[in-house]
C-alpha cells in the first residue's frame, strides 16, 4: 500500500503534487490546507484524511475536519495532526507512523521506535526550504518513508 502525504499547501494545490500523489491508495493532508477546494482536487485522486492546521482555525469549511486522528492503513497504525508539539507523549503502542506538518521542513526520522514524518510545504514556498510531498509505502508489516522533491515547472 501507497500512501501519499502532503501538508501546508496554504490554498495552493500544484499540479506537480498532484503527479506526485497520482498512483497512491490513499492520502493524508497534515493540515493548513487553506481552501476547500484542495480537499476537493485530492479526494478525486483516492480515499483522503486530513487534519486542520493553525491556519484553518475559524474557517467555515475546516471546522468539521478533526485536529488529530489516528487511523490504520494497512494494518499500520498511523497519528496524524498538524503540530508535532500536539503529538501526545504517549502514544498507543499500534502507532507506528506520527505524521505532522506546520514546520515546513522536510523530515523522516525513528523516535523511540515509530517513524515520524514531516511531508514539508506543497504549498507556496518558505524562506529556502524546499517544496515537497512524501510517500509511505506499507508492505507486509514494513514501514518505509520516502521525500519526494517537486521539481516546479517555471510560468
Amino acid at each position: 500500500m501507497k500512501i501519499g502525504l502532503i501538508s501546508d499547501t496554504h490554498g495552493l494545490l500544484r499540479t506537480e503534487a498532484l503527479a506526485a500523489l497520482a498512483d497512491c491508495d490513499h492520502l493524508l493532508h497534515a493540515g493548513d490546507i487553506g481552501k476547500p477546494e484542495i480537499l476537493d482536487a485530492l479526494c478525486k485522486i483516492t480515499p483522503l484524511t486530513a487534519v486542520r492546521g493553525n491556519n484553518d482555525e475559524g474557517l467555515a469549511w475546516a471546522s468539521a475536519l478533526p485536529e488529530r486522528i489516528e487511523l490504520l492503513l494497512g494494518g499500520v497504525g498511523i497519528y496524524l495532526t498538524h503540530q508535532a508539539a500536539d503529538v501526545p507523549a504517549h502514544l498507543p503502542d499500534s502507532v507506528r507512523v506520527v505524521v505532522t506538518g506546520h514546520s515546513h521542513k522536510p523530515l523522516i526520522e525513528e523516535r523511540d521506535g515509530r517513524l515520524w514524518i514531516n511531508p514539508g510545504s506543497a504549498g507556496p514556498r518558505r524562506f529556502k526550504l524546499p517544496i515537497s510531498v512524501a510517500l509511505l509505502h506499507l508492505e507486509n508489516g514494513a514501514v518505509r518513508a520516502e521525500l519526494v522533491e517537486l521539481q516546479l515547472t517555471p510560468t
